[in-house]
């Protein structure tokens, strides 16, 4: 799926480190427009040895064993609690899409077939047990999930998160 945001000249809004590398550094900025920028945002990052986490923005430390990150907003959960902004029954409705990290370490990425609100959206990641969630994209947001028969090829994306398994030969 989609994961993260992107500028309109096709830059990455905010933190974007592949492979190690920072190709776009942080976004502090407080008081910008749109959905990144409702604070608390924060970032999603994964480490050299394939731990995942999610953090404000305000709280991330960059450490030499970040692998990649993004950065994106809003925070969904922070700390077990849903973004103070949402309100329960808003008529702000979008196709969404996070992700949130669960008791075990585990990473949960969900996107919504239908249009929800973000309220809504931070509540199912609560109720699966998760403590901090992050939103990464709206409107936009496409999957490619071939065994559950969902290929979505439309659209433009900048970021793309993706699962990949080893190839396990029959001989």
């Amino acid at each position: 799926m989609n994961g993260g945001m992107y500028l309109k000249d096709q830059s990455p809004q905010g933190l974007y480190i592949e492979n190690g590398f920072t190709l776009s550094q942080i976004d502090t900025i407080q008081n910008g427009y749109g959905n990144f920028y409702l604070q608390p945002n924060g970032i999603f990052y994964l480490t050299s040895n394939g731990e995942g986490f999610i953090c404000t923005t305000s709280d991330f430390r960059n450490k030499d064993n970040i692998k990649y990150a993004t950065q994106s907003g809003p925070m969904l959960l922070i700390e077990g609690k849903i973004h103070p902004k949402f309100r329960k029954g808003s008529h702000n409705v979008h196709i969404r899409n996070g992700v949130g990290v669960l008791p075990d370490g585990q990473l949960l990425f969900a996107i919504s077939k239908e249009r929800i609100n973000f309220f809504d959206f931070a509540s199912y990641f609560k109720q699966n047990g998760c403590k901090n969630a992050l939103y990464l994209d709206g409107f936009v947001s496409r999957v490619y999930l071939p065994s559950k028969n969902w290929i979505q090829l439309d659209g433009n994306f900048g970021v793309i998160i993706g699962e990949t398994k080893p190839i396990v030969s029959k001989e």
